[in-house]
């Protein structure tokens, strides 16, 4: 079971849009010592929309092997072609990775018993644990609970990324699914809610600048320590706001290079932070003591 705080991983590039192999090792190296609880390789701000399927089976591989069993590893391997995203999740098992994280297909629209019969699929061709990742503001495409429960009884579909934001989903996810199937919250924002309510965690944008502080604060409301994870998250608001002031991943890549651990490297149709934001989200990142 993996809960806790779950960075969604930047993937670090070079100012010509490669791969940057040397910051990445860097980079899971201070998510382990920082107690980040598990990484997330090549979702949605590892940008995984513009990396071919050799790259992304490389950063899923470099990411396992650098990790070594420390932490555990969730591989991104969704798609809207379902026997893409088969065989990306083919490749993840064979790699090493503990569990893979499927969007909902993006685009096409799929209507709820193809999501179904999509989810299924995978699960049935590939015998490795399978997070849902339900996430409509970017993928036209919702993926509900009544669907989830229909999913839950598969058993290699152990749990589910929730980023509507609606905080009502965690209780009819746990009433229809039960309390063993994994709920993560997808929203850093409505996290600490969510973990409150009987969430397991939260895969983490924030925790790409403050691995530490998302862990305690995931720490806290998973044992129902209410003020402590108010007070802690206080100082993460800022950040859970200014890291989406541009579209994921432009401004947390630029706050993880201000940092220090990452070239200036983002691959196009994304650019770098307009320079108006930079004082934001450096603000943001003084509020949570990470400069």
């Amino acid at each position: 079971m993996i809960e806790g705080s779950i960075v969604a991983l930047v993937t670090p590039m070079t100012q010509d849009g490669a791969l940057d192999v040397e910051s990445l090792h860097r980079l899971i190296e201070f998510h382990i010592e920082q107690g980040t609880d598990g990484i997330v390789a090549v979702g949605t701000t590892g940008e995984s929309a513009t990396l071919d399927e050799a790259e992304h089976c490389q950063v899923i591989a470099l990411t396992v092997e650098r990790v070594a069993g420390r932490v555990p590893v969730i591989a991104g391997t969704g798609a809207n072609s379902t026997q893409e995203a088969i065989n990306l999740t083919r490749q993840a098992k064979e790699l090493g990775a503990d569990a893979c994280l499927l969007v909902t297909p993006y685009y096409n629209k799929p209507t709820q018993e193809g999501l179904y019969r999509h989810y299924k699929a995978i699960a049935e061709a590939v015998d490795i644990p399978q997070i849902l990742y339900n996430v409509p503001g970017r993928t036209a495409c919702d993926l509900l609970p009544e669907t989830v429960e229909r999913l839950a009884g598969i058993p290699n579909i152990v749990g589910i990324k929730e980023a509507t934001g609606k905080l009502e989903r965690v209780e009819d996810i746990i009433r229809r699914c039960g309390p063993d199937f994994l709920l993560y919250s997808g929203d850093d924002a409505t996290a600490r809610e969510f973990c409150l309510a009987g969430g397991h965690g939260v895969i983490s944008v924030t925790a790409n600048v403050a691995p530490r502080l998302m862990h305690e604060m995931c720490a806290a409301a998973r044992s129902g320590d209410r003020a402590a994870a108010q007070a802690i998250d206080a100082q993460l608001a800022a950040l859970h706001r200014d890291l989406f002031i541009e579209s994921n991943p432009i401004p947390v890549k630029w706050a993880v290079h201000e940092m220090g651990f990452i070239q200036p490297g983002i691959r196009l149709p994304l650019t770098w932070l307009a320079e108006e934001f930079h004082n934001t989200v450096r603000n943001a990142m003084r509020q949570a003591g990470v400069i």
